[in-house]
């Protein structure tokens, strides 16, 4: 599949000139940054849960001196 997206020639320029640094196509610059950004706001919303179920369920943290102090460390 593909597609076309229209850029000002100031951001057309800066997309180039990463593409150039990290040495790939414009077009694998744009696929990577999208597939990046889905990636970190998948990871954001499995940790925003993940930290819901904790508040909900009620545990308490505790200082990690304590957890070596039980473990004689």
């Amino acid at each position: 599949m593909s597609f076309s997206i229209r850029l000002t020639v100031e951001e057309k320029s800066l997309a180039e000139s990463y593409a150039k640094l990290h040495s790939m196509s414009l077009g694998e610059a744009f696929k990577r940054a999208l597939f990046e950004k889905i990636e970190d706001e998948y990871d954001i919303t499995v940790a925003d849960e993940a930290y819901r179920e904790y508040i909900e369920s009620g545990n308490k943290s505790r200082p990690v001196s304590e957890l070596w102090k039980e473990l004689d460390l």
